[in-house]
């Protein structure tokens, strides 16, 4: 098993990775926060990225002349690598440690960034987001595999999560205000040169300040055969799902990528049946906390879609909002959603992950509903956005945490990377599906209209269905074990 600790870390402390954790809590703070910090930090660059970059869009077509296919794919090279990747990225960590792997990607993620911040065309800076997304694709399941490795299944791991799930959710509101002052002051290549004073004191600090432990386990190969597969499969899937936005169903530019990626994926698992040390221990999914909490968790983030990319359209494309406004407009859903992330933990303690998951749920989708009905061509910040936004993303803020930690629940540490990167595999996938259905939801709506009534009405269609998606989601809570409740 592997685990972080502070370099100036007691014996007394090592009993925050694993044990009872109530006599050596207090103990371990130290280097449960250093932990916890790097996880946050490092979720917080991951999450950010994916959204910062498109408010500098129209700012990258003028500055490097990009026709709108080269456009589409600065943003498609970081989110196919991203997607592809996360499986292998966290099964990285479980083999070769969680340290190394959290510097490797943090490291190709920063080199990435200066690289694309400084690309002078359009192949320099689809090949630099390319690689950004396999070093985000490396980092982001060991952001939270260092948590649950490091903190045994409690209200201390519960916290820890919060925290991540916060810090994280954060990053994706924060992206179009970062993005549009970045952009307006200085220029579209900050978004991605910001990445790189950051990453590099991130780096030094983990690579100072904490240190690996570990035990004397057999070193086990990686499988190669698996992690082409799935890293093939997963990436050809989100590109069909993707191409779904501009083309047909049954289109041969949707059709032969998602064929291509199922193949692959079936290929993958009948690899996995015959492989002595697999990629994706197929046994995980005879564990119920793990199958149904992805299941859930890619359902509901089909739904969640919703609420940054909609929301961004309509303050900007119906109510006029400027980049820099419509980030700051946002600032709400981003406190509300920390509020639940942070109330969550002694909720579940009283009341159970799967009542607060339904709780969570229920009350994003209510929110989805009302900005819905109140959606139109005539709002305003304070009549149309700003109570909606509350119910949205608070119910978000208490979905996440169990959520996360339900699919997380009974695994052993040494698969804690692996399960890691479902989860985010199953928020990926689940977000490339929100823009499809949602996507044509709102086309359909708008009836091909220009004006921004129509706008307006395709952008309240896909609430709506948002709503309905993430209520249905909550069906699926029944699925769940379920867990034995603890003292807050």
């Amino acid at each position: 098993m592997t685990v972080m600790s502070s370099s100036t870390a007691s014996p007394a402390e090592d009993t925050a990775g694993g044990g009872p954790e109530a006599p050596g809590a207090r103990t371990a703070a130290p280097r449960a926060w250093a932990v916890v910090l790097a996880s946050s930090i490092g979720q917080f660059l991951v999450v950010l990225d994916v959204s910062v970059v498109n408010v500098a869009l129209p700012g990258i077509r003028d500055g490097l002349g990009l026709g709108a296919s080269s456009l589409q794919w600065v943003v498609n090279a970081y989110a196919l690598t991203f997607a592809g990747f996360l499986l292998l990225g966290g099964r990285a960590a479980d083999l070769f440690g969680r340290k190394p792997v959290y510097l490797t990607g943090l490291g190709l993620f920063t080199a990435a960034s200066l690289a694309g911040g400084l690309a002078q065309g359009a192949g320099t800076l689809i090949a630099a987001r390319a690689v950004q997304g396999v070093g985000a694709a490396v980092l982001a399941p060991v952001t939270l595999s260092l948590l649950t490795s490091t903190f045994p299944e409690g209200p201390a791991r519960t916290r820890a999560i919060a925290t991540w799930a916060a810090v994280g959710t954060a990053g994706g509101a924060a992206g179009g205000l970062v993005g549009g002052l970045l952009t307006d002051l200085l220029s579209w290549r900050w978004v991605l040169l910001v990445n790189v004073p950051v990453g590099a004191v991130v780096i030094a600090v983990v690579a100072v300040g904490l240190r690996e432990r570990h035990e004397r386990t057999a070193r086990r190969g990686l499988d190669l055969p698996g992690a082409a597969l799935v890293t093939g499969g997963v990436a050809a899937l989100a590109y069909g799902i993707g191409q779904t936005e501009s083309h047909a169903w049954d289109a041969p530019g949707t059709l032969l990528p998602l064929a291509g990626g199922l193949l692959a994926l079936a290929a993958f698992v009948a690899v996995e049946k015959r492989s002595a040390e697999p990629l994706v221990p197929l046994g995980l999914f005879r564990l119920r906390s793990v199958t149904a909490g992805n299941l859930v968790t890619l359902v509901s983030m089909v739904g969640g879609f919703a609420m940054w990319y909609f929301l961004s359209l309509y303050m900007q494309n119906v109510l006029g909002y400027s980049a820099v406004r419509a980030g700051l407009s946002f600032l709400p859903h981003t406190l509300a959603i920390i509020a639940g992330s942070k109330a969550a933990p002694r909720l579940m303690a009283r009341f159970g992950s799967r009542t607060m998951i339904a709780v969570g749920g229920l009350t994003a989708a209510a929110g989805f509903a009302w900005q819905g009905l109140v959606l139109d061509a005539d709002g305003t910040f304070l009549g149309t956005v700003l109570g909606p936004a509350v119910a949205m993303a608070g119910g978000f803020g208490l979905l996440m945490t169990p959520m996360t930690d339900a699919a997380t629940t009974g695994t052993a540490p040494e698969e804690a990377g692996v399960v890691a990167g479902l989860v985010n595999t199953s928020r990926q996938i689940g977000s490339a599906l929100g823009l499809t259905i949602l996507g044509a939801v709102s086309a359909h709506a708008a009836g091909g209209g220009t004006g921004k009534g129509a706008a307006a009405d395709g952008y309240a269609a896909a609430f709506l269905a948002a709503a309905a998606i993430t209520a249905g989601a909550m069906l699926l809570v029944a699925l769940l074990p379920r867990p034995a409740r603890t003292a807050a």
